[in-house]
């Protein structure tokens, strides 16, 4: 959380914005974050930063993987095992679900 208050700190200057409204987090179920760590590690630094009192998004991003062998794109419920249920193919190709970023940040107005 530290390294991502730096980069909304950096976003801030660049856009001439000395505090922030609004984060929102893309996070992927594959990231390996804890969102309830995140935020209690939020609560705790951002009150010393530009993102004092500003409100805090997550927006989750499913786990998708690709099947190699026959072209299907689908969605992953649990485990790291990527199966596809179109034909039983096992695929290492994740095409989604390891996000871990800032989407969006709204600054208030002047």
């Amino acid at each position: 959380m530290e390294s991502a208050l730096d980069a909304i700190r950096h976003q801030a200057v660049k856009h001439g914005a000395t505090r922030v409204s609004k984060i929102v987090l893309r996070i992927g179920t594959l990231a390996g974050v804890d969102q309830e760590a995140l935020r209690f590690a939020y609560d705790a630094l951002s009150p010393h930063s530009v993102a004092a009192g500003a409100v805090l998004e997550i927006e989750t991003v499913p786990a998708r993987a690709h099947c190699p062998n026959c072209g299907t794109e689908f969605g992953v419920e649990r485990g790291f095992i990527f199966q596809c249920p179109q034909c039983g193919e096992y695929s290492g190709d994740i095409r989604a679900g390891k996000e871990l970023g800032i989407a969006r940040l709204e600054f208030p107005n002047p």
